[in-house]
């Protein structure tokens, strides 16, 4: 058997290391390179303050611009992303310095990085009248690239909302006039209020009702340098104050009623709904260029209603209107 001090006196076995050794065959630079999928939990902070920990579905790259090289250093990557983005606060600026630790460890490798962090939103929101307020989720993505030396960070969110289509509304207005024609007659001098009040509640009174249905606003933003958190709820709240007709959670009678008369009181088409995101989002200081598409999946149609916008500067967003999964 072998003494302690023998095992001691070997020389100690270098473990292989397969990326260090030429490569041998096609050669060529790659966009980009890293992993995909990660789970890994972050932390926000509520409208309130409150640290709140979610679970992140991460993407991690870095470009590869030496031809020679057989890859990148992936647990290089992942160590960033635990040490910084999984310690500190969700902010551009942890996003900034978890890119560029990317291409810090990639000197000679790599000299531009993309993250992207994806993770459901839960905001109690208040209900319209009652005193109730209940959970809703809203699908966020966070991204940051790097690229020449420019940093550009993201926030894309969706929200869903009611849209009450404008030209059903008129067609069925103009059913419930031939209704009230037909039951009071041409002559309405010597109708009663009071019964044609009384037929208004009734099923034939309100002889057809306009089509609505759920609809989401798909909204991406590019923030300004200076902005030094994620305005998730306030981005959130913008949507929902321009259309007016936000889903609702917690739901009581005077709830409804009111869901409905905004409804009403806001009927719009997809050009429409785009309109008025694009004239709030126009609005946003912290916001430097846009890109939202709004869905209307109606109720009338097996297909969908879809509008388009871009805030249109130069070098920005570009008017494409599939949704944005990846870096372009």
């Amino acid at each position: 058997m072998m003494s302690t001090n023998a095992c001691q006196e070997l020389p100690c076995a270098v473990m292989p290391d397969v990326a260090k050794q030429p490569l041998a065959g096609a050669k060529g630079t790659l966009d980009w390179v890293g992993m995909s999928q990660i789970e890994l939990p972050v932390f926000l902070r509520s409208p309130n303050g409150e640290r709140v920990q979610t679970l992140a579905r991460v993407q991690a790259y870095v470009n590869l611009t030496d031809a020679n090289s057989k890859g990148i250093h992936m647990s290089r990557l992942y160590v960033a992303l635990d040490t910084i983005l999984g310690m500190n606060d969700l902010t551009p600026e942890v996003l900034r310095q978890t890119i560029t630790q990317f291409v810090d460890t990639h000197v000679g490798l790599s000299d531009a990085a993309y993250l992207e962090c994806r993770f459901d939103y839960f905001e109690r929101r208040n209900s319209l009248l009652s005193d109730n307020s209940g959970w809703k989720n809203y699908p966020v993505k966070v991204a940051a690239t790097l690229r020449n030396g420019q940093i550009d960070t993201e926030v894309s969110v969706e929200v869903p909302y009611s849209s009450t289509c404008p030209c059903s509304a008129a067609l069925a207005r103009q059913l419930i006039q031939e209704g009230f024609r037909e039951t009071f007659g041409q002559d309405t001098t010597a109708v009663d209020a009071n019964s044609v009040y009384d037929w208004l509640g009734t099923a034939n009174g309100i002889s057809a009702t306009p089509h609505s249905q759920r609809s989401i606003a798909q909204v991406r933003v590019k923030l300004a340098e200076k902005v030094r958190t994620l305005p998730i709820t306030s981005l959130i709240d913008r949507v929902e104050d321009a259309l007016k007709t936000p889903v609702q959670a917690t739901v009581k009678r005077e709830d409804e009623q009111e869901f409905a008369r905004l409804n009403a009181a806001n009927l719009m088409f997809c050009e429409d709904a785009a309109r008025r995101l694009k004239a709030a989002l126009n609005d946003d200081i912290s916001v430097r260029d846009f890109w939202l598409r709004v869905n209307h999946m109606e109720s009338l149609h097996a297909h969908d209603a879809v509008s388009v916008v871009v805030k249109g500067v130069e070098g920005g967003y570009r008017d494409d209107p599939r949704e944005y999964v990846h870096p372009t």
